[in-house]
């Protein structure tokens, strides 16, 4: 059903309106929180990959535009379609809406490390990357260039961040991922970790050892700080991205597209 939203203070329309990444993660439903699909290719991906769709929250004019099938997918499973002029939209959410849609969809549960790693040969850790951009350019880097995984960090900004998604244009749906919490899970895994880093031991990111280990985990850090000096020390390999005309260093999802290309190889 097709519901017009004209009052900002709509509580139907809460998850969108007033509610804070954190309070979508739990405040709802303890067990299985929200997140927030934006544009309509992004929810597509989605819905392909069988993500379950709560609501729809989308402008006028794009219901029978660019959202059309994506309403009409969502009208087939039941789910609530709120909708209004842009700027009452754009009131509601603080924001303009990118493509004029938004979807509310339930975060699935998180997944065993165990699980994740399975068959997995090369994967990218993300270690303290706190802008949501940063995270979900890193997961688009990875899906293309045929990462296996990609783990990341407590300390790491939450990919089910609509930003993040939205970024990442819904590799988040695609690549197998879930949260590390111990780098010695990776070891007992069978794992060697390679931590991008310049330090006097580092090696070029072309170095023939890397491509000789079966399982080689790539590990991205802050983009400020870098990675802890304890993650450096304790990590198998360190790597360096050879740099021209006296650039010391790359944005980290720059960095991971360089590294994901490189080091994926095998």
């Amino acid at each position: 059903m097709i519901h017009k939203i004209t009052d900002m203070a709509d509580e139907r329309v809460l998850p969108y309106s007033r509610l804070t990444e954190a309070q979508l993660r739990n405040r709802l439903d303890p067990l299985r929180g929200l997140f927030i699909a934006e544009s309509p290719k992004v929810i597509a991906v989605a819905l392909k990959a069988g993500y379950e769709p709560v609501s729809l929250l989308c402008e006028e004019r794009h219901l029978l535009g660019d959202a059309r099938e994506i309403v009409e997918e969502l009208q087939e499973r039941g789910a609530e379609i709120y909708t209004g002029e842009r700027d009452v939209l754009a009131s509601l959410t603080g924001y303009t809406l990118t493509r004029g849609v938004l979807c509310a969809m339930r975060r699935p549960a998180e997944r065993p490390l165990e699980e994740v790693l399975g068959a997995a040969r090369r994967v990218v850790v993300i270690d303290g990357v706190v802008d949501a951009t940063n995270v979900g350019a890193i997961f688009r880097c990875a899906a293309a260039l045929g990462m296996d995984a990609v783990l990341v960090s407590r300390t790491t900004c939450d990919p089910w961040n609509r930003r993040a998604i939205r970024v990442s244009m819904g590799s988040v749906f695609l690549v197998p991922w879930t949260w590390l919490d111990d780098y010695e899970q990776l070891r007992g895994l069978g794992f060697r970790t390679c931590a991008m880093a310049l330090e006097e031991r580092s090696i070029g990111i072309d170095s023939p050892v890397l491509r000789e280990q079966e399982r080689l985990a790539v590990i991205m850090g802050n983009e400020g700080d870098g990675l802890p000096c304890a993650t450096i020390e304790n990590a198998d390999f360190v790597v360096k991205i050879p740099m021209a005309y006296g650039v010391d260093s790359l944005n980290v999802a720059a960095a991971a597209g360089v590294a994901c290309w490189e080091l994926g190889k095998r």
